[in-house]
């Protein structure tokens, strides 16, 4: 039995991960999963998080997405995110200018349903603000 998996991490912008790994966690809307080898069949929405990829060596790195999805495999794992950047790219600034934005489209939408959801999405971007930079 294998104890490594494909996983892919794609941006529209690049792909930021292909490699052989033994386990990732990702941030999905019902909360995080470890994914590993001979996972079940799944398919999940991904909210604004940190994936952490565990590669065949141990060594452990960390990617910030912000929305997707994750097609997960016995097999392997495949995650499309909206976009992503490796945690040493990341900084408050590029956090406040995606809430700056939805706050703004907060303002200038009617519909309750899309405020609903803007609200949701600024509470996980400032979870992840305090995750990735604590005060």
């Amino acid at each position: 039995m294998a104890d490594s998996f494909k996983f892919e991490l794609v941006s529209p912008e690049r792909l930021l991960v292909s490699a052989n790994v033994s386990q990732v966690i990702i941030p999905g809307s019902e909360g995080e999963m470890t994914v590993m080898v001979d996972h079940a069949p799944v398919m999940t929405t991904i909210k604004p998080g940190v994936v952490t990829v565990t590669r065949e060596s141990g060594e452990t790195d960390g990617y910030v997405v912000f929305g997707g999805f994750a097609d997960i495999l016995p097999t392997g794992c495949t995650l499309l995110a909206e976009s992503a950047l490796h945690v040493s790219e990341t900084n408050r600034e590029h956090i406040r200018e995606r809430v700056d934005a939805a706050q703004k489209e907060m303002e200038e939408t009617d519909s309750e349903e899309r405020k609903t959801t803007l609200v949701q999405y600024l509470e996980q971007l400032s979870t992840l603000e305090g995750t990735i930079m604590p005060a």
